[in-house]
């Protein structure tokens, strides 16, 4: 491979008018396809094979005017100062309010809470459900204004006026997350390179690459239906990504550079060698990626596919359009103060290499107290809490809390997150009297609050009925409810002749964080055992790749048990704006997994690959570490600041949901990055010697030799570079 990439290099850099221009033609004809062939992104989102879902695609099919999946809203009224909402004056304003509901944009219906009984015992709390014809990301800015003024005609009329549900919630429009993390990326460059030259490229190829991906999605939307949330991991990832692949190649090429090869030369030797591992990485990253489709999740599938692809077109660009712009610089990539002649000294002074030295000077003590460290960080994970968001989770000020806690201190928890009962009395005798049995017999469960009688729709074969639990939606309790209901199912249908379904949006989430976990497992042995196939084809090697695995779970773990500890239990939640403590997004472990272990085994191809490539060149074991780490140890940190900067501007988000995401991701690549692979990987491979590169005999005669670390280069014309520090 070493070779292909060396002529590759050199053919781009000679070449580099062609090559620049023909990536400039393929961003214009995707601007042009994405203004020509665009179509509508989907808002909706589905989980297939559930049975929650299919009561959503039965009630969509035969009760369209119930909108199963259009936004809500929950307007919730308080009477003051020891009051009753029946009291003539503030009836008189609930009423108003209600009305003002109806006669807003996008609405299909409003519940009157005296008509519907929703008011409690006490008659100080009341609530009208409102339901809009299109779901929650397609709301328009016209009804979310005029939902604010009907709660505020309320509070003008002297009552305690809440709102909760989709509806209420602000859509998230873009901010200066990205911005930030290209900011901080610039600042890292310059400190690695000392020049702007070279801090630049990265941040173009960076910028193009977004672009050309962005335009491809958008393209693809003109031909095939995909999520609105489709693009967020491709532009959070091939950001990333992007800077990292150029970040390592723009630094070897400087390498070979001040080792006294001309600049095309240096181009073509650069990318056989730092190109082949970063083929080799953005591999490991598709896979793990790609692998995403084997949750069964539509939207988690396109995020993912997508994802892969914008990761696809930062290799491409790495490996065609950096070395052609490298070409356009020629010396000025190196700065002045660096252009002086070095010696082989350099490397071994270089702080990555006094680290080396450290690290496997003392290799026992310094790999336990690593692994204890990482073991105490993960000990939170042991007590993960998964679910799915609701207002609960908000913080304490906003309306969509309080709208919560009005309604867990008027009703209940279970008012909170009522479940939907589909009954599909098609084949029943008398559809009437099935509901209503069913209804009964569900009504008289002693963990069910309240269950509303059956609404029909107009063709009489499929009622609607609401339950409301005792316990709060995210609860154990509120789980075994639905469990128990569905358990009650084929008995109800022997004897009335109907079928029933739960769904509803805590059925939903129930039925997901399920899904998730299933799928979990399969996920874990898809990927890795990918990746692992992958990595003894690169290192050719036995050991290096298993102890890569296991030192990717030891992270992971690290940064679940950080997770629970911040945004579960609270500790430090005021220091990264954690307003309120709550269980862990369902999605979260299996997201994390996905994208963490392709950027882990990105920082484990690009340390060990040098260490390698001095291994291979006769070094000894311990020896080759401490010059693999010089060469690499300042880029690899460079990058791992890079991918945390970020990851870590999502934690400005207002959401504590993407805040618990790009948390996670920022943890978990540092925890990779400086504990995992500078830390615990040159302990072991310092403890295991030459064992570190056994392979069986007649494996390594089956395996193809792929020369990542460019043995090949070695018959090529030119002199051979000293080892350099940059």
């Amino acid at each position: 491979m070493a070779a292909h990439l060396y002529r590759l290099g050199r053919f781009a850099f000679r070449h580099r008018r062609l090559v620049a221009l023909s990536w400039l033609g393929l961003l214009a004809a995707f601007i042009v396809g994405a203004l020509a062939f665009s179509g509508p992104t989907s808002s909706s989102f589905s989980i297939p094979g559930t049975e929650a879902q299919r009561a959503v695609d039965m009630l969509a099919e035969r009760f369209p005017q119930a909108s199963a999946g259009g936004a809500t809203a929950r307007v919730v009224f308080a009477a003051p100062g020891g009051r009753r909402l029946t009291a003539p004056g503030d009836k008189a304003a609930v009423e108003s309010v209600v009305n003002r509901l109806r006669s807003g944009p996008q609405v299909a219906n409003v519940s009157d809470p005296f008509a519907a009984g929703a008011i409690n015992p006490a008659r100080t709390v009341a609530y009208a459900q409102v339901t809009y014809r299109v779901p929650a990301v397609d709301l328009a800015g016209a009804a979310r204004a005029a939902l604010s003024r009907a709660v505020a005609s309320g509070r003008d009329d002297g009552l305690t006026v809440e709102m909760g549900g989709d509806a209420a919630q602000e859509p998230s429009g873009q901010s200066l997350r990205e911005v930030i993390g290209v900011a901080v990326a610039a600042i890292v460059l310059m400190v690695t390179f000392g020049s702007f030259t070279a801090a630049g490229l990265p941040l173009l190829t960076a910028l193009i690459g977004i672009a050309v991906s962005m335009t491809a999605i958008t393209t693809t939307t003109g031909f095939v239906e995909l999520s609105a949330s489709t693009p967020t991991l491709a532009v959070m990832l091939g950001l990333a990504v992007s800077i990292d692949y150029a970040l390592f190649i723009v630094s070897r090429h400087r390498h070979e550079l001040l080792a006294g090869h001309d600049a095309e030369e240096a181009a073509g030797r650069a990318l056989g060698t730092a190109g082949s591992a970063v083929v080799f990485a953005g591999l490991t990253v598709v896979i793990a990626l790609a692998g995403l489709s084997v949750v069964g999740i539509p939207v988690l599938t396109q995020m993912g596919l997508a994802a892969a692809a914008s990761v696809l077109v930062a290799v491409l660009i790495a490996l065609t359009l950096l070395p052609a712009l490298l070409g356009f610089m020629g010396r000025r990539i190196v700065s002045r103060r660096f252009r002086r002649p070095r010696g082989p000294g350099d490397a071994r002074r270089s702080w990555g290499s006094r680290w080396a030295r450290l690290v496997t000077g003392r290799p026992v003590p310094v790999l336990i107290v690593a692994v204890l460290g990482m073991t105490v960080l993960a000990a939170p994970a042991l007590s993960l809490r998964l679910g799915l968001p609701d207002d609960s989770v908000a913080a304490p000020d906003t309306t969509q809390r309080k709208a919560y806690d009005m309604l867990a201190d008027g009703f209940g928890p279970g008012f909170n997150g009522p479940l939907t009962l589909v009954v599909d009395a098609a084949h029943s005798a008398d559809p009437t009297e099935a509901a209503q049995r069913v209804r009964d017999a569900i009504a008289h469960r002693p963990d069910v609050a309240a269950a509303t009688p059956a609404v029909f729709n107009p063709a009489g074969d499929t009622a609607l009925m609401t339950v409301v639990p005792r316990s709060a939606p995210g609860s154990d309790a509120t789980t075994d409810l639905v469990t128990a209901i569905r358990g009650e199912a084929a008995g109800l249908r022997a004897e009335t002749g109907a079928d029933i379904a739960v769904t509803g949006l805590t059925a939903l989430n129930i039925d997901m964080s399920a899904k998730l976990a299933g799928a979990l497992a399969p996920y874990l042995a898809l990927v890795i055992g990918l990746a692992v196939i992958l990595l003894v084809l690169v290192f050719r090697s036995v050991l290096v790749p298993l102890k890569a695995t296991l030192g990717f779970l030891l992270s992971v773990t690290a940064t679940f048990g950080a997770v629970v500890a911040v945004f579960q239990w609270g500790w430090l939640a005021g220091f990264f704006g954690v307003s309120q403590t709550a269980p862990i997004l369902s999605a979260l472990p299996i997201f994390v997994i996905g994208v963490v272990f392709g950027l882990a085994m990105d920082y484990q191809v690009f340390l060990v690959s040098r260490i390698r490539e001095a291994y291979v060149g006769g070094e000894e074991p311990a020896a080759a570490v401490v010059t693999g780490f010089g060469h690499s140890a300042r880029v690899v940190t460079a990058a791992a600041v890079i991918m945390a900067a970020v990851f870590s501007g999502f934690m400005l988000s207002s959401d504590p949901l993407v805040k618990s995401i790009g948390f996670a991701l920022a943890a978990a690549t540092l925890f990779d990055a400086f504990v995992i692979r500078m830390t615990i990987v040159p302990a072991v491979m310092t403890l295991l010697g030459r064992s570190a590169w056994w392979l069986p005999r007649w494996l390594g005669r089956a395996l193809p030799d792929v020369d990542i670390e460019g043995r090949a280069l070695e018959t090529r014309s030119g002199r051979e570079p000293e080892p350099l520090a940059v």
